[in-house]
């Protein structure tokens, strides 16, 4: 078990973490990035910043609860759940001590607020079993985050009566610090001149374990410059566009590889998809549609895209697998999919 970088059991992190909350001066944290899009790093979290997320995220929830832990302790959004039951006084329920979501539902507290955080996949997963999807209206938040939510998901939930908050945020901001579009106590955003989304407040991080290049990159006079192009809306309230990187150069058209996934998403004859963009000699990148599901004619999907968005942005080769790989974080892989298109 360690603290730099975070690893080891959620039982025994979680009492490591109580001792550190409480020790006369920490250390900081050090969490590694899961590298759904190039190489980890090591991301350093002082015990003020990690403390100011948590209790922000208390304040917007309406109160402290007891969580149950379906994500990887040693991932951000895992070790933010061991942290919040640390500053509840609760003890975190962890799903993988019970056969099934009811049970571990049913291992909650009676008469406290309850809380979860999930990933989409997981949501999705878990709305399509009757048993499960019962046991997560019961919770007062469901927290979901570390990827984009497809509307329809979101809306299939609160339909069957789940209380989702969509989260955004990174290891860099100690987990998610935009609730449903709205920041968290203290936490600022804006838009640069460039598109990207720039955060502010208590929550940054210290910087990356031994790269002050990087870190000089994105932090500079208290904002960090995060890697997703955004807007805000008349309200006020934040929608994140896609990663600035997920726009790529194809055939001399700037594809926005965000846009082309959402539209198949609509494809009623897909489950799953994933755009990506690979290196190629004649397109220079080449859009692929990797998707879950029986959409497999190339020419129809791409009339398909075309119906909707520039045609010279319909992928030019389609996959059809089983399932799309995933990360620990429960993130899709998209350097797998790189590597394998």
């Amino acid at each position: 078990m360690s603290l730099t970088p975070v690893s080891g059991p959620a039982r025994e992190l979680h009492e490591a973490l109580r001792a550190w909350t409480t020790a006369p001066s920490a250390e900081p944290l050090v969490v590694r990035t899961s590298g759904s899009t190039g190489e980890p790093k090591d991301v350093v979290l002082s015990r003020r910043a990690l403390l100011a997320s948590a209790e922000a995220t208390a304040t917007r929830l309406g109160g402290q609860g007891q969580w149950l832990l379906a994500l990887p302790p040693h991932h951000v959004a895992g070790l933010q759940v061991l942290l919040r039951s640390v500053l509840a006084g609760t003890p975190p329920v962890l799903a993988d001590d019970h056969p099934d979501l009811p049970a571990a539902v049913a291992a909650l507290q009676p008469r406290v607020r309850r809380y979860a955080s999930l990933v989409p996949t997981q949501l999705q997963r878990m709305l399509a079993n009757d048993r499960d999807r019962a046991a997560l209206a019961a919770f007062d938040a469901v927290l979901v985050g570390g990827a984009a939510s497809r509307p329809e998901l979101l809306r299939r939930a609160r339909e069957a009566g789940v209380a989702v908050v969509t989260t955004y945020g990174m290891s860099e901001t100690c987990g998610g610090c935009v609730y449903d579009g709205v920041p968290l106590d203290g936490v600022g955003v804006r838009i640069g001149a460039d598109g990207r989304v720039h955060l502010m407040g208590p929550v940054l991080f210290d910087g990356y374990a031994g790269r002050p290049d990087l870190t000089d990159e994105v932090l500079r006079d208290g904002e960090l410059r995060t890697p997703d192009l955004g807007r805000l809306d008349d309200d006020g309230r934040l929608e994140v566009l896609g990663r600035a990187d997920e726009v790529v150069l194809s055939g001399g058209v700037n594809v926005s590889l965000p846009a082309v996934e959402q539209r198949i998403r609509e494809h009623p004859d897909v489950a799953d998809v994933a755009v990506v963009g690979v290196d190629d000699p004649e397109w220079g990148t080449r859009v692929v549609a990797v998707v879950v599901g029986g959409a497999s004619d190339l020419d129809e999907l791409r009339d398909f895209v075309g119906a909707r968005l520039p045609r010279s942005w319909a992928p030019r080769q389609l996959r059809v697998v089983d399932a799309l790989p995933l990360l620990e974080s429960g993130k899709v892989d998209r350097m797998a999919l790189r590597r394998s298109a």
